[in-house]
């Protein structure tokens, strides 16, 4: 009688799990059919002009991002610039719903899918040199779907940096 409990119990998780992993397709599925392609693209920040919604977050230096108002200054780590990208990497893929769209030679791009309701956000993330063993970045996260985000996009760069942050301090 126990192993009968036991096989319906694990019958009943694994038809739970794929009804959710059903959900979670379904949805992302239907985001792309009304909005297109969740990758929103590359950014060239020294043009980069803030949406006038409040669904997009920036964390960039004013040399970089000119034309912008970021929501924070970005700090400079005591690393290399290849070593920065590959801790941003870590830190980025660490986070549950994150995948890296694009590695490409100057910018990395990462879709962050929120977790019940699978919005899709794309952050571009660029680092830039600072001498010998320091380098910063630019961080532009911002969601595909809705008009506002009730802050997420900036919370999400500012918990990437402050963890990028811990990872460079341990060198």
């Amino acid at each position: 009688m126990r192993k009968k409990a036991v096989a319906i119990g694990l019958v009943g998780v694994g038809l739970g799990y794929g009804l959710w992993r059903g959900w979670e397709t379904g949805v992302e599925r239907a985001w792309q059919g009304l909005f297109g392609s969740p990758d929103l693209g590359s950014v060239a920040f020294a043009t980069l002009k803030r949406r006038t919604t409040p669904n997009d977050a920036l964390i960039c230096s004013a040399d970089i991002c000119p034309q912008a108002q970021p929501d924070a200054e970005p700090p400079v780590f005591s690393v290399p610039g290849a070593r920065l990208r590959s801790l941003v990497a870590e830190v980025a893929l660490a986070e549950p719903g994150t995948t890296l769209l694009d590695r490409g030679q100057e910018q990395d791009r990462y879709l962050v899918r929120t977790r019940f309701m699978r919005f899709p956000d794309t952050v571009v993330v660029q680092v830039f040199d600072r001498g010998q063993d320091a380098s910063t970045l630019a961080l532009y996260s911002r969601s595909q779907v809705g008009r506002s985000d009730f802050g997420v996009n900036r919370r999400r760069i500012e918990r990437w940096v402050a963890r990028i942050g811990t990872l460079a301090a341990r060198g």
